[in-house]
């Protein structure tokens, strides 16, 4: 298939149990699914093992499946923890295995929470972080590491009070292990495991996997969630290790009282490294100063601790768009040439978050040591990891050289069309092309959309547009790895846009040669049209067309209350744009444009990103495209109270 996008199997019953409802999401070694137990009546998730070709099954079946099964074990040792998701079976169908999971209604994991709502306050990172440190101890003390802690594997969802975000779990046990367990190893010694950015420095050099290991990934984790993006983000996963090893975290510039905890958790040395109970005792200070730290869950697992399941107090009136109230702007996109079906209304969200609690910060003293004595133990441990990380990259150099003498190029003769005759394309996709994608009636994203272009990016209402490319040594490599690989390049891009999906438009065998040998990486609007360029194609001084084309951290030039134009945020600009929210589904486009100030200050609070609230207050961006489809999405921004420009000097 040249696409990313798995078909669909809605409606297949699995095991002669469980019916498939919806895809709610896909990893590494997978699907998710939403499923209905036909037998007791209730809903589950249902983790499914997907090869995407018979060649990758051949490769990698055993590793896969023992993996599967490992995860279901070890999430299993901790059923019934308040912050984990519960596993309730593993079953064997047509061959592989499938993970029956605990239904997380309404949850969100916390990249796509950071990434819709912007960073969440310190004390709210601080309250995330203690449920996780609680479920990775009651891992670690039945021996078991989690190796991959990161914001995609952090799910919040509502609590029995209401509270939007209050239950916080840890998922993905897949790449888990005991060391001490004498388990068999299904990966390689010379590949990295865990995820690139978030590996601590021992485990990137080679080193085993331990709890200390785990409380690094745990502080990169809360970092990026207090500070928006990851400590170490580059624009590589091997820049992103070279940094993890030999470079220090970015400053953080949101964390408040939670810095010091981050800088503790995230030094190199796993021997200064804070400790569970001193990570404990540090963030229980900044969700509730001056409280003890709550006992750490044990024998009874359906404990909470103190702070669980207490819905965020109200925001304050700073929080709520101070200032007289502005006049109703948006954008009136062209029409969709498509005749796309809006979706079902999906429920509207108003993220409330405390965004004080910044208690005394407490941070556990390192032993006594003189600078000159840590600066040079400092300096003689860079320079082993600097070592260690060299022999790793090497012998997977090494690994990924033999691994692809055995390959044959796949590329056929080069005669057919560049991504097979189902894509429509004649000639291969260019950098910034952008594109209509036509699912023939089908729902977005399921099966082989047909392409055509739009030369001038904004005359048909465009879908997406190319923003990367990853090369193959063939075919059958730009099958197997093409699509994760478009994730990884078009991340950063998608993580500032509202509304938006990675999509792989692969080689096929007979056109591999035509296609450059590469696979194109675009990024398509998840429920609709994105109506123009997105990311670095956008010019300077153009005006948007849409609010799907408005990324965080653009500044805007206001010419009126239907016309924005990007400029530089270093010179003069009217807004600056924080975030997004969703209202609800049965606000319509007029009352939005009358409500939506008041919905970003309490979601998107500019006060959260260090704006003083008496001098700057929240704005707003609505258009008829997330009406159109369903989404009502809309633009939060920043502005100043009094009408002024912000001159580049801002936080």
């Amino acid at each position: 298939m040249p696409s990313g996008s798995p078909t669909s199997g809605v409606g297949r019953v699995i095991a002669g149990r469980y019916l498939l409802l919806n895809q709610l999401g896909s990893g590494g070694m997978g699907h998710v699914w939403l499923a209905h137990d036909q037998r007791l009546a209730c809903e589950v998730a249902l983790k499914e093992i997907v090869f995407r070709d018979p060649v990758e099954a051949g490769h990698d079946r055993e590793a896969r499946v023992a993996r599967a099964r490992a995860e279901a074990r070890h999430a299993a040792g901790l059923r019934g923890h308040p912050h984990v998701v519960t596993v309730h079976d593993v079953l064997e169908h047509e061959g592989l295995p499938w993970i029956v999971m605990e239904y997380v209604a309404g949850a969100v994991d916390l990249r796509e929470l950071v990434g819709t709502r912007g960073p969440l306050a310190p004390a709210e990172c601080a309250r995330v972080g203690l449920a996780v440190l609680d479920a990775l101890t009651a891992g670690h003390q039945r021996g078991v590491m989690h190796r991959d802690v990161k914001p995609a594997n952090i799910l919040l969802a509502p609590d029995r009070s209401g509270a939007p975000y209050g239950r916080v779990l840890l998922t993905d046990y897949g790449i888990s292990v005991q060391p001490d367990a004498g388990e068999t190893r299904y990966t390689l010694a010379s590949v990295l495991v865990g995820t690139a950015g978030y590996l601590a420095p021992e485990r990137a050099t080679g080193g085993a996997p331990t709890a200390a290991a785990d409380l690094f990934s745990l502080g990169c984790t809360l970092y990026h969630a207090v500070e928006g993006r990851g400590p170490f983000e580059r624009h590589s996963h091997l820049a992103e290790v070279t940094a993890v090893v030999l470079e220090e975290p970015r400053p953080a510039v949101r964390a408040g009282a939670l810095g010091p905890v981050l800088a503790a958790l995230l030094a190199k040395d796993p021997g200064e490294r804070l400790s569970a109970t001193e990570a404990e005792a540090a963030l229980s200070q900044i969700v509730t100063p001056q409280a003890e730290a709550y006992s750490r869950t044990q024998t009874d697992l359906g404990s909470q601790p103190p702070w669980a399941g207490v819905p965020a107090p109200p925001t304050g009136p700073n929080g709520a768009g101070q200032g007289p109230a502005s006049a109703s702007r948006g954008f009136a996109p062209p029409a969709d040439p498509h005749g796309f079906a809006p979706t079902a209304d999906p429920p509207g969200f108003v993220p409330t978050v405390d965004p004080h609690g910044f208690g005394p910060p407490f941070v556990p003293s390192p032993p006594a040591a003189s600078g000159r004595r840590r600066r040079e133990r400092s300096h003689a441990l860079r320079a082993v990891l600097a070592c260690g990380l060299g022999m790793v990259l090497a012998l997977g150099g090494v690994w990924y050289a033999l691994a692809d003498r055995g390959t044959t190029d796949g590329g056929g003769d080069g005669s057919g069309p560049p991504y097979g005759a189902s894509v429509g394309l004649t000639k291969p996709l260019r950098d910034g092309d952008c594109v209509l994608a036509d699912w023939a009636g089908a729902e977005r994203f399921q099966g082989t959309p047909r392409l055509s272009l739009d030369p001038a990016c904004g005359d048909k209402a465009p879908d997406g547009q190319v923003l990367a490319f990853v090369e193959a040594a063939s075919a059958d490599e730009a099958r197997r790895l093409g699509p994760t690989r478009c994730e990884e390049r078009t991340q950063e891009v998608r993580d500032r846009l509202a509304d938006v999906r990675s999509f792989a438009v692969v080689p096929s065998e007979d056109g591999f040669g035509a296609a450059g040998r590469r696979t194109a990486c675009l990024v398509l609007g998840a429920h609709g049209p994105v109506y123009g360029p997105l990311g670095g194609h956008r010019k300077t001084g153009s005006a948007f067309a849409d609010t799907a084309t408005m990324q965080k951290r653009d500044c805007l030039d206001v010419r009126s209350n239907r016309d924005a134009r990007l400029v530089s945020c270093e010179g003069a600009h009217d807004e600056e744009v924080l975030g997004f929210t969703r209202l609800g589904a049965d606000v319509t486009l007029a009352e939005a444009r009358t409500e939506s100030d008041v919905a970003c200050g309490r979601a998107v609070p500019p006060g959260d990103y260090g704006f003083d609230p008496s001098v700057y207050t929240a704005g707003s961006w609505t258009s008829e495209g997330p009406w159109k489809n369903g989404t009502h999405f809309v633009v939060c921004t920043v502005r100043r109270q009094n009408g002024g420009t912000m001159e580049g000097d801002e936080p």
